[in-house]
């Protein structure tokens, strides 16, 4: 399991929307990066600590990038000391990491964000976690042991996909440029002979796209050669861009995956996968996806997906 911690004003809503995203498997809220070793609520604004959520994750299944990529749609990024109606420092924006990747990520994933914005600036520190102190008990889960209390963060967007483009007609799709058998196996559910797609083999880095409405599907880093003759991958690259369904033809049940949006079938999910990234094996169709190489996503749609590569990270200083 892997820390991260963020600042975005009440704490109650943060851990109330993060408790419901699929790979967080903790959530604590607490004070950080003030001037001293202990406080209490009614002290944070003498010790200058920041209401701070403390998130336990496991990377085999979301993605820290997307943590940072959910966290900016919370909160105003623009705002100091400020977030909904609460007034202060306590409640300033901050991301305070634990370790170095972490800080890339959330330092690549700003800089993205600023540059759509027009360059224009965020009011969110990136500092190392310091000074960490768990909130009171009757703090933790505070929503859910008063559904009615205050809460500047609209919790339904949890559930709702970050990548939404409305469902592509028949009429659309007969103008796209796609081969015949491709539409079989996106939209009849038909399956690709194993090891006839190129992109079984392919070892470049870069994005998976459903071929038919664009939607963002797999990373290359979450790729590997399963021996099935299908492209096979660990996880998605969100945790929200497939559908999973049973499918009990061929006196089999299996769970079909399709893409979130445009409901394309794309293959099956399985429990074989490697067990240390999670014992999850997506068995995808080729004829589904279009590949993007990863130096192509600058200034395009995906350009906020370049922070879930490492090689990307890595980069920065």
């Amino acid at each position: 399991m892997n820390k991260i911690y963020l600042a975005g004003g009440c704490f109650w809503g943060m851990q109330a929307y993060f408790s419901k995203i699929k790979g967080i498997i903790n959530t604590n809220v607490g004070y950080a990066n003030g001037l001293t070793l202990e406080t209490n609520y009614h002290n944070i604004k003498e010790t200058d600590h920041a209401e701070t959520l403390e998130i336990e994750y496991d990377e085999n299944i979301i993605n820290i990038a997307e943590i940072f990529e959910r966290y900016l749609t919370l909160i105003n990024p623009y705002s100091r000391n400020r977030q909904g109606g609460d007034i202060g420092r306590q409640y300033r924006t901050g991301i305070y990491f634990v370790d170095e990747y972490s800080r890339k990520c959330a330092l690549l994933t700003l800089q993205i964000y600023e540059k759509q914005h027009e360059g224009k600036k965020v009011a969110i520190e990136v500092e190392k976690l310091n000074n960490f102190i768990l909130a009171e008990e009757y703090h933790q889960n505070y929503l859910l042991k008063n559904p009615n209390g205050y809460c500047h963060i609209n919790l339904s967007a949890a559930d709702k996909p970050l990548f939404s483009k409305d469902k592509l007609t028949s009429e659309e799709i007969e103008k796209l440029n796609i081969d015949d058998f491709s539409k079989k196996v996106l939209l009849e559910k038909a399956t690709e002979t194993p090891f006839s797609s190129s992109l079984n083999s392919l070892n470049e880095c870069g994005l998976f796209i459903d071929k038919i409405s664009g939607e963002p599907l797999f990373s290359s880093e979450n790729k590997y050669n399963a021996g099935c003759g299908w492209p096979s991958f660990t996880k998605p690259i969100r945790i929200d861009c497939v559908n999973y369904y049973d499918d009990f033809s061929h006196n089999m049940h299996r769970i079909e995956t399709t893409s979130k949006n445009q409901d394309s079938h794309l293959g099956h999910v399985f429990n074989d996968g490697p067990k240390e990234q999670g014992g999850v094996r997506f068995c995808i169709n080729g004829a589904s996806l279009n590949f993007i190489e990863i130096g192509k996503l600058e200034n395009t749609i995906y350009e906020n997906l370049i922070p879930y590569f490492k090689e990307c990270v890595e980069k920065i200083k």
